[in-house]
């Protein structure tokens, strides 16, 4: 399905939305709630998640909704799905990697997506056949191959991070994890962890990345940045190299060139 461009115009709308409150918000001290260990909350992350979920309501009353901060709505067909402050630990550290992601989902497949930085002004977006941008000029991958000539992009989740330090039962996908992180790190020029998994993507779409995977992700952490990709001409499948369910938790991302190389890496 071809967007409609209203739906990509209330997707960076509504980043743009949050992205002021997150603006305002970023100068100050935050006081922080905990859904984990290392899983942090901001009344800026409930905010912004607010202000979002009510513009889209009154813009779209028959879409769903689903947001990081716990905001749901049933939809018949379309559904929004939101991180309202992408990178919460940057932001309350006052590390200025963070983001605002909004997209719209339909059947598994996202038509439209807005990922907005606000500490630098960057808004990225895309929709289905309409190619991808950064504030509004065309973006697209890098060309850059093999493996060994690339900068990457991982992430470790909140969860995971919790479970190494309890011991608790996804203490093996961790081991996993960072055994992954290990290989590229020997097998690619550079890996980063910048912490905010929806921005990485757009960084991908716009060649500063050449890769991303992560395992153990949550819909709203790629929803926006699967279809950036895609559409700056870049490739987005699971751990097998199949579809993208954005409900399994495994995502990789490339300028397409060193896909299979990544994968590879990934299964061995």
């Amino acid at each position: 399905m071809r967007c409609p461009p209203e739906f990509l115009d209330a997707a960076i709308q509504a980043a743009l939305l949050g992205g002021k409150i997150v603006r305002r918000a970023g100068r100050r001290a935050h006081a922080v709630s905990f859904k984990g260990a290392t899983d942090l909350v901001t009344a800026t992350d409930r905010a912004s998640e607010k202000a979002i979920a009510g513009y889209l309501a009154k813009r779209f009353p028959s879409h769903g909704f689903l947001g990081e901060e716990g905001g749901r709505r049933a939809g018949a067909e379309f559904r929004w799905i939101v991180d309202p402050l992408d990178g919460t630990m940057n932001f309350a550290h006052g590390m200025p990697y963070y983001d605002v992601s909004v997209a719209l989902e339909r059947d598994g497949d996202v038509l439209a997506g807005a990922v907005y930085d606000p500490v630098l002004g960057e808004m990225y977006s895309a929709a289905k056949g309409r190619g991808a941008r950064c504030n509004g000029k065309r973006i697209r991958v890098s060309g850059r191959a093999p493996l060994s000539q690339t900068l990457l992009a991982t992430g470790f989740s909140s969860a995971l991070l919790d479970s190494s330090k309890t011991g608790g039962p996804l203490r093996t996908e961790v081991r996993r994890q960072f055994r992954r992180f290990n290989d590229f790190c020997l097998q690619a020029r550079g890996v980063r962890r910048p912490g905010a998994a929806a921005l990485d993507l757009a960084y991908v779409a716009r060649g500063i990345f050449d890769g991303f995977w992560e395992g153990s992700l949550k819909a709203w952490d790629v929803a926006a940045g699967w279809v950036i990709v895609e559409e700056a001409g870049g490739k987005a499948t699971d751990f097998r190299g199949g579809k993208v369910d954005l409900f399994s938790g495994q995502f990789v991302a490339s300028n397409g060139k060193v896909h299979r190389e990544m994968l590879r890496v990934i299964g061995a």
